[in-house]
């Protein structure tokens, strides 16, 4: 019972020390991002124990249980579709992109790989970097900068910035692809109340069209859709 007691004190000193920005909590912060570098689902596991050991609330993370989940699941679904249809057909080919994307090509000989893919889409792509690139990052810069308007403005562009590079060998369309829907995701993530159901939804459904697309070679009539 002493030593329960003795302890308690030193557990919440740690806790606020990984919540704020000193040695600790910026230690913490590279241990995820090196987390992160390896694959985002590590770095989303080191997030939640982050949170486990800081004593930081999920609902802080956007992990928030909605009013209606097949309301929330569907828009992120329908948004998810439709920003890729238009990052696809206008915005892409505006910045010069070309219509088939060389790299993720063998997706459409190899349907194992399409389904590895798929998979990762709803775990990875969705579940995981949401939490990183939205949850984690609007969390740790809103407490450094606030939650003004500004503030959200500078967080927004400095998230979307980071995830754009975390996607540098997709090659440089790949880069500027991250960042427009990216920004997307992150001014959804802050309509909805910094909840990140939507965001997730939104995010896997963006990557499982982008897989439709490949699979069925669908990318060069779309991208010509409006930009002969």
């Amino acid at each position: 019972m002493i030593a329960n007691i003795s302890a308690a004190p030193y557990r919440e000193r740690m806790a606020a020390e990984l919540r704020g920005f000193h040695t600790p909590g910026w230690l913490a912060f590279a241990l995820i991002a090196l987390g992160v570098a390896v694959t985002p689902p590590l770095g989303a596991l080191l997030i939640l124990l982050w949170a486990w050991l800081s004593k930081t609330p999920w609902r802080e993370l956007g992990l928030i249980r909605p009013r209606n989940w097949v309301a929330a699941l569907a828009l992120g679904v329908a948004g998810g579709v439709a920003l890729k249809l238009a990052m696809k057909a206008v915005a892409m080919p505006l910045l010069g992109a070309p219509a088939v994307n060389i790299g993720y090509e063998y997706l459409a000989h190899d349907r194992a790989a399409a389904i590895d893919f798929a998979a990762y889409a709803i775990y990875g792509a969705g579940f995981a970097e949401e939490l990183v690139f939205r949850g984690f990052l609007f969390e740790r810069f809103g407490k450094l900068w606030g939650a003004g308007a500004i503030a959200n403005t500078a967080t927004s562009l400095v998230a979307t910035a980071i995830f754009a590079v975390a996607h540098w060998q997709q090659g440089v369309f790949g880069v500027a692809n991250a960042f427009l829907t990216g920004l997307v995701l992150g001014l959804v993530y802050l309509a909805c109340g910094r909840k990140l159901l939507v965001p997730i939804a939104m995010h896997a459904a963006f990557d499982l069209t982008s897989l439709a697309l490949i699979y069925f070679r669908l990318e060069a009539p779309v991208a010509h859709l409006v930009f002969k």
